[in-house]
C-alpha cells in the first residue's frame, strides 16, 4: 500500500512538470468557464494540490536529499498541504485530460510563484 501512493505520488510530479517555471507565464488564457470536471474542485483544493505540487518539484530538485529519503519527504508534502493523497491523486490525473483545470492550476501555481519572490 505505502509502495502503491509512492508510486502514484511519483507519477503525478512527473505529470505535473508542466506547472513550474516560465511555462506558466506562456500559457495562454481563453477566459473561457471551466468544464465540468474543472468546476468539481475547488479553489481551496486547486491552492493545495498547487502548493503540494510545489514542494514535490522542490524536494526532487533537491540533490542534498537521499533518493531513499525523497519519497516520504515528498508524501509529508502532500499531507501537509492539507489535501488527502487520495484528492491529490485524482485531481493530478484529471489535469492531465481537462485544459480548464491545468489553467486553474497554472494559475494559482503563478500567484504563489509571485507571492514568493515579492513577500
Amino acid at each position: 500500500m505505502k509502495s502503491s501512493k509512492a508510486i502514484a505520488l511519483g507519477a503525478a510530479l512527473f505529470g505535473m512538470a508542466t506547472i513550474s517555471g516560465p511555462a506558466i507565464a506562456q500559457q495562454p488564457s481563453t477566459g473561457a468557464a471551466p468544464s465540468a470536471s474543472s468546476a468539481k474542485y475547488s479553489d481551496t483544493e486547486v491552492n493545495q494540490f498547487t502548493k503540494a505540487v510545489m514542494a514535490l518539484q522542490s524536494i526532487q530538485k533537491d540533490a542534498a536529499v537521499p533518493a531513499a529519503d525523497k519519497q516520504a519527504k515528498m508524501a509529508g508534502a502532500v499531507q501537509q498541504s492539507g489535501l488527502p493523497p487520495e484528492k491529490f491523486n485524482e485531481i493530478a490525473t484529471a489535469s492531465n485530460t481537462d485544459q480548464a483545470l491545468m489553467q486553474r492550476i497554472q494559475l494559482a501555481a503563478g500567484k504563489m510563484q509571485g507571492a514568493a519572490k515579492n513577500p
